[in-house]
C-alpha cells in the first residue's frame, strides 16, 4: 500500500494530499529513509513524520483499504511522539 493512502485511511492525516506534500518536502520517513508519496510500506515499517514543531513515529501493524475509525486505530502503534524546534 502507497504510504500517503495509508495515512489517510488509518486516520492519521486527514487528506492523502496532505501525505504527498509531507513526502515532497522531506519530511516523511519510512524505516530511516525519505520516502515518496508512492512508497510501499509493509507490515513491521516504522513510519517517521515530522509535522511543523511535531514528530510522530509509527510502527504499521495492518494494511486495509477502508477502515472504521476503531479499526483505524488498529493500524498502527505509536513508537515516540515528542515536540521539536523548527530547524
Amino acid at each position: 500500500m502507497r504510504i500517503d493512502k495509508y495515512l489517510k485511511v488509518a486516520r492519521i492525516l486527514k487528506r492523502r494530499e496532505t501525505g504527498k506534500q509531507l513526502a515532497l518536502n522531506e519530511r516523511l520517513l519510512i524505516n530511516g529513509k525519505i520516502a515518496k508519496p508512492s512508497s510501499e510500506i509493509l507490515v513491521g515499517d516504522k513510519v517517521r513524520i515530522l509535522f511543523g514543531h511535531r514528530e510522530i513515529e509509527i510502527e504499521v501493524l495492518e494494511l486495509r483499504e477502508s477502515a472504521s475509525k476503531q479499526q483505524a486505530f488498529e493500524m498502527y502503534r505509536v513508537i515516540e511522539e515528542k515536540k521539536v524546534d523548527e530547524v
